[in-house]
């Protein structure tokens, strides 16, 4: 999963980014300190790991992985190349899903590009642009298409669909506004239009106003209304403490976290929202050499998840061998499952379900 950082300057996009990566990108009180995108991968956080670490002392452990992309900051006229804008719109495109910074806390201290703190203003700064960004791409697509349309009649369908979102581009609504059936989703993915990328709007306040609690503070209110009537996400976070968090070893942050009201830092809870957002899960392998996580989409069927290790054992899956995760702590081991049944052969339809601990039987 590759979840992209983008935000208008000095919003806080390279303070988050350094916090949650420990990369020590360059944060500094000026527009396009970013240029070109930093990239950090992170460790998914897992208990389950955890517990099957202690279960098999294995050699290795292996935690799946999260990328995070912080990408140049975003002007007024970036869709016509304004700023870094081209660079920008380049590097979305590339990402799985968007975490927008907005910036909602005052600091005469720090400058706001465009003068004065409207977290509202500041995201449809972004999407003015993404939209006319695919505006364009739309246009070139629709025009090719056209012309291949003489020989090939079966390209009518596609055509009117990237009509259907152009006009809703016009309108000046999101990619991702819109109803699609699954085939018609597909074609959309092969656009890499910006705007039908899922998105989490990280509300970034300062310390105080973090500690005093979000609830109070009107401008994430005025987020929250926005993305509510657009199906998206918000987490409040406070860049400046996930900085603090960084620096800290795991007592700490405990302790830090338990003065704040908080079960779980901002990264724990940014790759949650993530996970949901993409409908992602993890299903684990298991032994003495190793124990690892694996990310997959929710759905996914046996022989595909088996091919996310190796594309042999996709190719010449027989089947998998499957304990449910809490079965296998609560009877201590995989020959117990099996005695009590619990250990189950499945086949090429088996659809894998968060936490199944899988051993793949392949023959290539």
């Amino acid at each position: 999963m590759k979840l992209g950082i983008v935000g208008l300057p000095n919003v806080g996009k390279s303070t988050l980014f350094n916090a949650i990566t420990n990369a020590g990108a360059q944060s500094a009180n000026y527009p396009f300190c970013t240029i070109e995108p930093n990239v950090g991968t992170v460790a998914v956080p897992d208990d389950r790991l955890d517990r099957l670490t202690e279960l098999y002392n294995p050699k290795k452990t292996i935690p799946a992985a999260i990328e995070f992309v912080d990408i140049a900051g975003l002007v007024r006229g970036a869709s016509r190349g304004e700023g870094l804008g081209n660079k920008f719109l380049a590097h979305i495109r590339e990402v799985d899903a968007i975490i927008h910074v907005v910036r909602c806390f005052d600091d005469e201290n720090i400058i706001h590009v465009d003068g004065a703190v409207d977290p509202i203003r500041d995201i449809e700064t972004i999407q003015f642009e993404l939209i006319l960004s695919d505006a364009e791409t739309l246009e070139r697509r629709i025009g090719r298409l056209t012309s291949q349309l003489k020989g090939d009649k079966s390209l009518q369908g596609e055509i009117d669909l990237f009509n259907r979102i152009k006009t809703a581009l016009d309108a000046g609504k999101t990619a991702a506004s819109l109803d699609y059936t699954p085939e018609e989703a597909a074609l959309v993915h092969t656009a890499g239009l910006l705007t039908s990328k899922p998105v989490i709007y990280a509300t970034n306040l300062d310390e105080l106003g973090f500690a005093a609690g979000v609830v109070s503070n009107d401008l994430v209110v005025k987020v929250e209304e926005y993305a509510a009537a657009e199906g998206s996400e918000v987490l409040p976070i406070c860049a400046r403490l996930e900085e603090e968090l960084s620096a800290m070893d795991e007592e700490e942050k405990i302790l830090f976290l338990s003065d704040l009201g908080l079960d779980r830092s901002g990264l724990d809870r940014l790759i949650q929202a993530g996970y949901r957002l993409l409908g992602l899960i993890s299903y684990f392998t298991a032994g003495e050499k190793e124990v690892r996580a694996w990310t997959i989409r929710n759905g996914t069927k046996a022989p595909a998840a088996a091919g996310k290790i190796h594309t042999d054992f996709e190719r010449g899956f027989i089947r998998a061998e499957v304990v449910a995760y809490n079965d296998l702590m609560e009877l201590g081991s995989v020959a117990a499952a099996r005695e009590k049944g619990l250990l189950r052969s499945e086949g090429k339809e088996y659809i894998i379900a968060d936490g199944d601990v899988v051993l793949y039987r392949f023959n290539v």
